[in-house]
């Protein structure tokens, strides 16, 4: 059985994505509609990517983007509608076009752990629509955060599912 960071763990990581789960986004459970999780933790990754450089008007600014291209998702406990969320990202790698993130969706209504998803995400030049090489500032600033949260005190465990190439 894979033993995920707990909530206290997770909380001193950047909060992204702060928001209570709108009404909109709920299904006749009564709870987030499954569709809306990858959509949040998206949002969260990307604005955790404006920290490594990647602005989130990228393919306006610069014509490139991260496009993503393999997603795992683990459902651990319901966000229900009203309760206050946040996304919280620890970037596991790189390899010379891609990177490996774990987005962590959490409730803190609850206090707990409501969702993880597993992403891998490309760098797309958008000219030629194919993936590129990260620029360089980008790659150091992407590795030193990898570094950065491989010393974090607590395994993220992956779902093994998913790896960079």
């Amino acid at each position: 059985m894979t033993t995920h960071p707990t909530y206290d763990q997770l909380i001193d990581l950047p909060a992204y994505v702060e928001q209570p789960v709108p009404m909109p986004f709920e299904d006749i459970n009564g709870h987030l509609n499954v569709r809306h999780y990858i959509g949040i933790a998206s949002e969260g990754l990307d604005e955790s990517l404006v920290e490594v450089g990647i602005p989130q008007m990228w393919p306006l600014t610069d014509n490139q983007a991260c496009f993503s291209a393999e997603h795992h998702v683990t459902y651990l406990n319901e966000l229900r509608t009203g309760s206050e969320m946040s996304a919280r990202v620890r970037l596991l790698g790189r390899s010379e076009r891609a990177g490996h993130a774990l987005v962590y969706l959490l409730d803190h209504t609850h206090r707990q752990v409501a969702c993880v998803v597993e992403e891998i995400f490309l760098h797309i030049d958008l000219e030629t629509r194919r993936t590129a090489p990260w620029p360089a500032e980008i790659a150091a600033a992407m590795d030193a955060r990898v570094a950065e949260h491989a010393a974090l005190p607590f395994e993220s465990p992956t779902s093994g599912s998913l790896a960079l190439r």
